[in-house]
């Protein structure tokens, strides 16, 4: 099964999406993915130099990128140089997939089909795209809605009001009413006096046990997946942007929002209307106090707060100047 199954993709050689390069091999390109999981076939990006250690290790056969960080590239790495990374990135993608840079509304949406879905119980009012697959023992609550392809476990409790599309949800989920989950990120490149949409191409992958309370938002990933792990509770009205991977026990208070591609350990808890930056990583067993703002990594263990968050030995101390 392919990553990116939810968008059709045209089959183009890779000299075709950048005529003006001279690849030493030609071929078609299989998907576009991160640095970490792209393949010899595969186009990826690298822009910061954050993702060195993926760079250095990456399989991938044409990687995008800027002339300073070509270096930390492999040799097999075919490079294309440009200026603006996220920019030709986004000029590649629409090439290649179909309708990621619009939510276009699902027009294969119908009634579900009773004899097909024998095991599972509907409210009134549900829709259900082509090739959805749902579990045994699942509960679609009224006026939800399952867009195209979209894979759902057993033993899950669907709210009334959820819209899913793009996303892969595990067995014994519960996601509360009026869940938007696997719609398009926010995602633009301000340029010359416009703003360029970027498609996103991922999707979002709920693993087992996990709850989601009411009204939450999950923006699918853009090349990456949007990822919530195994037994993680969320409180009403949290919101995690694209390609946001948050671990295994983990438990969000009501309103916590989640920029773009941070990474958040195992057994993390974080306190209500917290905010967290992008492309951050937080730690194993890191609580962060409510009302925080975290804008800068956090190791293992940590007990955070403030902000800027801080350790919570500083916070009260600074509390008492």
């Amino acid at each position: 099964m392919k990553s990116n199954f939810f968008f059709s993709k045209k089959n183009i050689k890779i000299d075709k999406i950048f005529p003006n390069v001279k690849f030493q091999t030609s071929f078609v390109v299989n998907e576009v993915k991160p640095l970490h999981l792209a393949k010899k076939n595969d186009i990826s990006f690298f822009d910061s130099s954050k993702y060195i250690s993926f760079a250095s290790n990456t399989d991938c056969g044409v990687c995008i990128t800027t002339k300073d960080l070509q270096k930390h590239l492999p040799n097999k790495t075919q490079k294309v140089i440009v200026k603006n990374v996220l920019f030709e990135l986004a000029k590649v993608l629409t090439k290649l997939y179909l309708n990621a840079d619009v939510d276009y509304p699902d027009l294969s949406l119908k009634k579900p089909n009773k004899n097909k879905h024998k095991f599972v119980k509907f409210g009134n009012n549900v829709l259900i795209g082509k090739n959805v697959k749902i579990g045994k023992n699942t509960i679609i609550g009224s006026n939800s809605v399952l867009e195209h392809d979209v894979l759902i476990g057993k033993d899950c409790v669907i709210g009334s009001g959820v819209i899913i599309k793009n996303s892969i949800i595990g067995d014994r989920v519960v996601l509360q009413d009026k869940c938007m989950i696997g719609q398009k990120g926010f995602g633009f490149i301000p340029l010359k006096g416009k703003n360029i949409k970027f498609p996103h191409i991922g999707k979002v992958l709920i693993k087992d046990d996990v709850e989601i309370a009411t009204s939450c938002t999950i923006d699918r990933g853009s090349v990456d997946d949007t990822v919530i792990g195994n037994n993680t509770y969320l409180d009403n009205q949290v919101h995690i942007a694209h390609n946001v991977q948050i671990g295994s026990n983990c438990m969000i208070a009501g309103q916590v929002g989640f920029a773009g591609s941070t990474k958040v350990g195992n057994n993390v808890s974080i306190g209500g209307q917290a905010g967290i930056s992008g492309h951050l990583k937080i730690g194993n067993n890191v609580k962060i106090g409510g009302g925080s703002g975290v804008v800068k990594d956090i190791s293992d263990n940590q007990i955070v707060m403030g902000y800027p968050a801080v350790p919570i030995k500083d916070f009260l101390r600074n509390l008492k100047k």
